[in-house]
């Protein structure tokens, strides 16, 4: 698997973060949408990677910056032709790698709390981590599942 930093000009990069940010906002309620559209994903705070295999793009990440030891994941999204197979795993292995080398001791995520993203919840959670309250910006809605990890000892 190799990962590239960036990448926002590859059309299939594009086109997959599109399908990500179109299909997010179609099943949270207003209001309750967090997933970042490409412009807010080159936000100076944020790492973004393209995982790729074999010259396919299989999925992409990326790690927030909200304090210098607190990351937070966003866009985590696996190409249709590769879920279902584990591949979100090694994008997550892939992210808390990177954090590592990046000096962040804790990560936190937002997921949606109804039944379309119940995957994603059991992934995390199989990952450790643990519910917590809202971090960051985030504020308490039924509609949101906040979950978080320490990596320092992972």
């Amino acid at each position: 698997m190799n990962s590239i930093e960036g990448n926002f000009d590859n059309s299939e990069v594009d086109k997959l973060l599109r399908k990500h940010f179109i299909e997010l906002r179609s099943v949270s309620p207003a209001g309750s949408t967090h997933v970042l559209d490409i412009d807010g994903l080159k936000d100076p705070s944020i790492k973004f990677w393209s995982l790729w295999e074999n010259e396919k793009l299989m999925g992409c990440g990326a790690l927030k910056f909200l304090n210098e030891n607190h990351g937070e994941f966003k866009s985590i999204r696996v190409a249709n032709q590769y879920r279902g197979k584990g591949y979100g795993k090694r994008i997550i292995n892939h992210l808390i790698a990177e954090a590592k080398e990046l000096k962040i001791k804790k990560i936190s995520i937002e997921t949606g709390s109804g039944e379309f993203f119940k995957s994603a919840r059991n992934l995390f959670k199989n990952f450790g981590f643990k519910k917590c309250e809202p971090f960051s910006h985030y504020k308490t809605d039924p509609n949101s599942c906040y979950m978080t990890l320490e990596i320092n000892s992972f």
